[in-house]
């Protein structure tokens, strides 16, 4: 059963968040009190390409699995460290299609958008770390490994513990691609 395991928010432009017993989501908003909270995009880069951009970055969920992966490469992160919002355990949130809805908890409903774009904070955070959130399939495609970004599209609490409810799009389903 899917479950999320962390929650975290900061309203600094900071990379890693602190941890916190629950977090609110806001309808068309994210997470409130965050940094990345509005419906415009908050991302700085981004706001100084267009600070009209809708924010398809309201929630970042990365799994656990991750930590464990990156830990047989010699880094040690806790939930909250790659400056994401929701840590969950048993899902595989980079196998979902765009439009995929997460059931948070009792109430909160949040649809993806895509995959982060790992970036320099990243490297900045970890020497070496960009790297080992990148990776190529056998494709030679491209993979980003450091979270998912959704927008929310119903509000509520959520917190350690609460389940995850999974609602797939109707097909033809479509990778996620960065956002």
């Amino acid at each position: 059963m899917a479950e999320i395991i962390a929650v975290a928010r900061d309203e600094g432009h900071r990379f890693s968040k602190p941890l916190l017993p629950a977090i609110r989501l806001l309808a068309g908003l994210g997470v409130e009190g965050d940094a990345h909270c509005g419906e415009t995009v908050k991302h700085r880069s981004r706001v100084a390409v267009d600070p009209t951009q809708p924010n398809l970055r309201q929630v970042h969920l990365i799994q656990a699995e991750l930590f464990e992966e990156l830990a047989a490469g010699g880094f040690s992160l806790r939930p909250g460290d790659m400056g994401e919002n929701v840590t969950t355990l048993g899902l595989d949130l980079l196998s979902l299609p765009v439009g995929t809805r997460l059931r948070l908890g009792a109430q909160a409903l949040v649809e993806i958008t895509g995959l982060r774009n790992p970036c320099v904070q990243i490297e900045a955070f970890r020497p070496g770390l960009l790297k080992a959130v990148l990776g190529r399939d056998a494709d030679g495609k491209l993979i980003r490994k450091a979270g998912i970004m959704g927008i929310v599209l119903a509000g509520g609490e959520v917190r350690p513990g609460d389940p995850i409810g999974v609602s797939l799009p109707a097909l033809p389903h479509r990778a996620l691609e960065r956002v």
